[in-house]
Parts: structure tokens; sequence; C-alpha cells
């Protein structure tokens, strides 16, 4: 699950889907080309997001992902078009 404690590094390796939606909100992350280290809290304050915006973009976030996945994984769902 996500939090609003994890760590942006964390965040896009294990959600990947998540690297879009970061993007689409303004928030570099490490796979945008722009590494970036901290919270996500930290880089949803950094982008002037109040309390509500930060559990808002959470649950988005939380909705995107159903379940972790691993680096490994995502290189064969991408190889089996999945």
């Amino acid at each position: 699950m996500i939090t609003k404690d994890i760590t942006i590094e964390d965040l896009t390796e294990y959600y990947p889907k998540s690297v879009k939606y970061l993007s689409e909100k303004g928030i570099r992350c490490i796979r945008c080309g722009e590494p970036i280290w901290g919270t996500l809290k930290e880089a949803c304050i950094e982008k002037g997001f109040d309390e509500v915006a930060i559990k808002k973009a959470v649950d988005d976030l939380n909705k995107l992902h159903k379940a972790p996945i691993k680096k490994t994984e995502t290189k064969i769902d991408e190889i089996n078009g999945i």
C-alpha cells in the first residue's frame, strides 16, 4: 500500500504506473530523468500540495496499483505484452 511516507525511489520502483501520475502532477521522479530523493509527502509539499491534496494523491496512486510490482515482473509483463 502506498502511503505519503513512501520514498519516491520505492514508489517508482514498486509502483511503476505512478511515474505517469507524478509527471502529470509536476512531481519529478527518478524515472522521469530528474532524480529526486525524499518522500511522496515532501515532493507534494514542494509542489504546493496541502494535506487534502496529498491525501488525494495517495488515494489516486493506490487506485492505480492493487499490489506492488517488482522491476523484474514489470519487464516480464512488458515482454509478454501485458
